[in-house]
């Protein structure tokens, strides 16, 4: 029976969802069931093998690379990746791999076992796998030099080394000088392969080297170093030739152990490698690095204590900042660059208007144009009558979309979790932009292969620390290394370092994912959801009972103090802030809302068609108590006042049956801009059209009304554009 037979026999033992899975991970998320026939058959593919190996662990890719190692020593080289040849012609015996891995010890053999078992638990190790290790031929071509394994010392010298470096260290190893470089040479390799030559040598070395031997031999047996310098090559197809730097690296036990060939040029600059003989003479045995352990948390975390309480402030600030930012995209419409992303004076206005930071901007702008709440809108060119020429390139916005409206009438938990179940499954880190990069901007496409699994590494590190423990900024290279630990292959192929992980640990904060540098709730549901698979196709009964738990219930009152604010405990209903943000600005954000009001935000109110005496009664429908006197006086006081003065659009003119205002307007320095000239005593006439003249006035600290040809006050609302 073939290896795709047998492939196919086992994935019908699994359940729908196991497979759904795997497919996940291959780069489909379809809902679509595939048969195991047809999963087995792509399975074999190199790319989709390459793919399932992008979510292993440290351990596992150390046990693939093993294998990989082992089935070149074998069976040679894999000559044609692309050739239908059946995996199981290059299977290696598991005791083998075991032996590779873990030497004698038993109970690292045990877990070397286990990491096998896993790995066929995921399809990468294929069946039978009682006796034999089979995987993929894409794992054999890309992962034969990934074991950790030094070449052979003959190999780097040769490909690296001219003469006087081959005599230098003959010298060092106490030789005499021979006649030509064959003999330094021959002397050289017939010492660096006698492990007991080897043992002997190491055993005058200083402590610091050897232990530094051993560590560079345990991270997979190359170190970065500058004990060499360029000695020509690097053209085509010429290996790079070496010399010692004058003065050393730097490090004294590098220096050591460089100077005896122990350490010897790998071909990249700025790389040494340790050979292979070496590291089986100091190990006493053939193997290659195995951590089956993740790294352990750092001693004194501190407390996590109140990181409910922080994450529920954070959700509640997170979707109301949002909220603002959409409106004032409604507002006003930022513009898309001709070289891409928003205009950076967008951001920042969008930034102000929403009371926000700009790169947290730049998140929420990011976040909902992925989600579809907003959207790219060209106005179209008209072509002037008679105009045969080249239009000029239509104006492009960035316009909320028609399910923004409907995500506005939605409950907080569940406008929520289509934000938190967008941000946990999008190919980017918006957060994070290098200095490189130049200018942040939003509205970037999202293009970063490794985003998402250096998301769920840095989720993994930190639900593995202690219960009630978080992690502060001194605690960030923990998490750095423990995710790598995690998802080696993404960290290693994107070079994520404390800079990045430190990106997504804050995004996760701003949406309560994380609190006190520990998970919540909601952050260990995501975390679940990214390793199933279902972030990508149900994420929402989960994220909606987790956030349930953590949100409280919508408000849909409340109280309104004698200082003139409104404060609002917990999460305001969608009506309820909609009705605040018409007559009060926001404060402040958190565990509670606070509004304040006064006489500018209530004209505000009014020009936007509200009443004196609906918006007491609407309000006193919501206010938990009486309203505060203050608040009914200025109310009444600004209703009293608003539309004294009306812009009347014919031209446009002003008038008012306040003949005192009037000369007051006429006579005013502040408004001579205005160009405004008294026709009647109770008549004006403005230079500049009505909406200029509304602006002017306000600005002088008047309070006019827009008024219609037939007398009727227009309500000033912004026609609503939707992309």
């Amino acid at each position: 029976m073939s290896t795709r037979r047998r492939l196919a026999t086992w994935l019908k033992t699994k359940s729908p969802e196991a497979r759904r899975l795997i497919l996940a991970r291959v780069g489909f998320t379809s809902d679509d069931d595939i048969t195991p026939q047809d999963l087995a058959r792509l399975l074999l593919q190199p790319r989709a093998a390459l793919s399932l190996a992008r979510f292993c662990t440290l351990p596992q890719h150390q046990a693939l690379s093993a294998v990989a190692w082992l089935a070149a020593q074998r069976h040679g080289p894999l000559l044609n990746l692309w050739h239908d040849a059946d995996p199981a012609t290059r299977a290696v015996p598991r005791a083998d791999v075991l032996d590779l891995l873990a030497g004698s010890d038993p109970a690292l053999r045990a877990r070397a076992a286990a990491t096998l078992d896993a790995l066929a638990d995921t399809a990468l190790v294929l069946p039978p796998h009682d006796d034999q290790v089979i995987v993929s031929t894409g794992l054999h071509a890309h992962l034969a030099e990934a074991a950790g394994l030094g070449r052979p010392a003959a190999e780097l010298i040769r490909l690296h080394f001219n003469a006087p470096e081959v005599h230098a260290i003959a010298e060092s190893l106490g030789f005499s000088k021979a006649r030509a470089r064959e003999g330094a040479e021959r002397n050289v390799l017939g010492l660096l392969t006698d492990q007991e030559r080897v043992r002997a040598l190491l055993g005058q070395a200083p402590a610091d080297a050897r232990e530094w031997l051993l560590d560079i031999i345990g991270h997979g047996s190359q170190v970065l170093t500058h004990a060499y310098q360029a000695r020509g090559g690097f053209g085509y197809q010429q290996a790079p030739k070496y010399a010692f730097r004058p003065g050393g690296s730097g490090d004294p036990n590098t220096d050591w152990l460089a100077a005896r060939g122990l350490l010897l040029p790998a071909g990249p600059y700025d790389t040494a490698e340790v050979p292979i003989e070496v590291a089986v003479a100091a190990l006493g045995e053939l193997r290659v690095p195995f951590a089956p352990e993740p790294p352990r948390p750092p001693a004194g975390l501190p407390d996590a204590a109140g990181a409910d309480g922080c994450a529920q402030a954070a959700a509640t600030a997170a979707l109301s900042q949002i909220e603002r930012v959409l409106a004032a995209c409604a507002d006003q419409p930022p513009l898309l660059r001709k070289a891409g992303g928003l205009a950076v004076r967008d951001t920042k206005r969008i930034a102000k208007a929403a009371g926000v930071a700009d790169d947290v901007t730049r998140l929420w702008l990011d976040l909902a144009t992925q989600a579809g709440l907003l959207g790219l809108h060209a106005e179209p060119v008209q072509r002037p009558k008679g105009h045969r020429g080249r239009l000029p390139e239509p104006v492009v916005s960035l316009l909320p979309k028609t399910e923004y409206d409907d995500w506005l009438k939605r409950s907080p938990v569940e406008r929520l979790v289509t934000i938190i179940a967008t941000w946990a499954t999008i190919p980017a880190v918006y957060t994070f932009w290098p200095e490189e990069a130049g200018t942040p901007v939003a509205l970037t496409e999202p293009d970063d292969p490794n985003a998402v699994g250096i998301r769920i590494a840095v989720l993994e590190a930190l639900a593995a620390l202690p219960p009630g423990k978080g992690v502060s900024a001194d605690g960030l290279p923990y998490v750095t290394e423990r995710a790598a630990w995690h998802r080696p292959h993404h960290f290693a192929e994107s070079g994520a370092g404390d800079d990045l992980v430190g990106a997504v640990v804050r995004e996760a904060e701003s949406l309560g994912l994380v609190a006190g540098g520990a998970l919540t709730g909601v952050g260990r549901v995501v975390r679940d959801l990214l390793l199933s698979g279902e972030a990508w196709t149900s994420p929402e009964p989960a994220l909606t009972a987790a956030l349930a738990v953590m949100l409280p219930p919508a408000q849909a009152s409340a109280f309104f103090q004698a200082d003139l604010t409104a404060v609002v405990r917990g999460m305001p209903g969608p009506e309820l802030a909609e009705l605040l943000d018409d007559v009060a600005d926001r404060e402040s954000e958190g565990h509670a809302v606070v509004w304040r009001f006064s006489g500018s935000t209530v004209r505000r109110a009014f020009d936007r068609g509200h009443e004196a005496g609906a918006l007491l009664a609407r309000l006193t429908e919501v206010a938990e108590a009486p309203l505060p006197q203050p608040l009914e006086y200025l109310i009444k006081d600004t209703a009293r006042t608003h539309g004294r003065v009306r812009v009347v659009r014919s031209g446009c003119c002003l008038r008012s049956d306040d003949e005192a205002l009037v000369e007051e307007l006429a006579r005013s320095q502040a408004l001579r801009t205005l160009g405004l000239r008294k026709i009647a005593p109770t008549v004006l006439i403005s230079a500049v059209g009505e909406e200029e003249t509304l602006t002017r006035l306000r600005a002088a600290g008047y309070t006019p009304a827009l008024e219609s040809e037939t007398g009727v006050a227009i309500i000033e609302r912004a026609a609503r554009r939707r992309a």
